[in-house]
């Protein structure tokens, strides 16, 4: 499915190219018809062009991974949007509920908090931000907590346990409530840590998909997030003046492993800007003929002067880095 076809309820027809694309332009002075949580965006022109970035990228995430049946116009699913009271996932209700009041989304959202019982956990601001902006929402309460800290030994890292238990209660959250999707708010700079979290300790090339199918067969896992720089959402639920909510509550965060990949992913970043980026979009032009698994390409039957799907015809292609360095040498003479 394109993005021209999504539509903006069971009665609207596809939304052209040009219609599309002026959805998306800088709201009108009068933009009180939006929802309440998006009437008091700032009004600079550095935000309008950051909302609108935001807009643009996940509505592209939608459209390449097909996030949104073809049949939404008609059967209207519902996604249950997965809100920790962090930056990502504030800024991934805004926009979608954003991408929604335009038109561009016709599906039903319901925010969903899940209050693990981590000590110092604030169980109030949710609930009272839901309420002030009129969202529609869910929010349960499971001691997790408890239970990741009586299985993990003292000063070990309780992520794993704790996101799977999570991952597991949200599934049953979203059978409950009748969504066919969990929606969470994981960004580019996440899918890339997590890349290189398996390259270096994992032994595969691994990340978290856009869109993913559970092990059950029922539900979907998405993430609209998925083209979003960390640093723009950072932006704009400052921006928004969203009340945040630490992810540091049970104390395990200091060290980790993660945490050592996204300050690598930072230097990078810094040294060479925009290099990020362009590790994002190799995520999804890989070349199995020019790596290593066998089970992804039929390397023992390669032969020369015979047809091998085309692989025959870059096998000497020079990789990119090699054409950056050659560009490099000849830049400095």
């Amino acid at each position: 499915m394109s993005a021209t076809d999504l539509t903006s309820g069971p009665e609207a027809g596809v939304i052209s190219d040009a219609a599309a694309s002026a959805a998306l332009m800088d709201l009108p002075e009068d933009d009180s018809g939006c929802p309440v949580m998006l009437r008091n965006a700032p009004s600079t022109v550095e935000f309008k062009k950051l909302r609108k970035r935001l807009l643009r990228e996940v509505r592209q995430a939608i459209d390449d991974y097909g996030m949104v049946p073809a049949d939404a116009a008609v059967k209207r699913p519902k996604w249950l949007v997965c809100l920790s009271g962090g930056k990502d996932s504030y800024t991934l209700l805004a926009v979608l509920m954003d991408l929604k009041w335009r038109g561009l989304l016709p599906v039903d959202l319901l925010a969903c908090n899940l209050d693990q019982a981590q000590p110092g956990f604030p169980p109030e601001i949710l609930p009272a931000f839901f309420e002030k902006n009129g969202i529609e929402n869910i929010i349960v309460r499971e001691d997790t907590f408890s239970i990741v800290t009586a299985k993990i030994p003292a000063h070990k890292t309780y992520c794993s346990l704790c996101s799977r238990l999570r991952r597991g209660i949200l599934y049953r959250i979203a059978r409950e409530q009748g969504c066919e999707a969990i929606v969470l708010g994981h960004h580019r700079e996440d899918i890339l840590e997590t890349f290189f979290m398996n390259l270096f300790h994992g032994g595969r090339l691994a990340s978290m998909p856009p869109k993913l199918v559970n092990d059950e067969g029922d539900l979907m896992v998405l993430r609209p997030l998925a083209y979003c720089a960390e640093s723009d959402v950072a932006k704009f639920a400052a921006g928004m003046q969203f009340p945040i909510i630490p992810c540091n509550l049970c104390g395990s965060q200091d060290g980790l492993q993660r945490e050592e990949v996204k300050r690598m992913l930072m230097d990078w970043e810094r040294a060479s800007p925009g290099r990020l980026g362009v590790m994002a979009r190799a995520l999804a032009h890989t070349r199995p003929s020019h790596l290593l698994d066998r089970s992804l390409f039929d390397f023992a039957s390669l032969r020369p002067g015979e047809n091998n799907g085309g692989e025959a015809r870059d096998a000497e292609e020079p990789c990119g880095a090699g054409l950056a360095m050659t560009r490099n040498l000849f830049a400095a003479e």
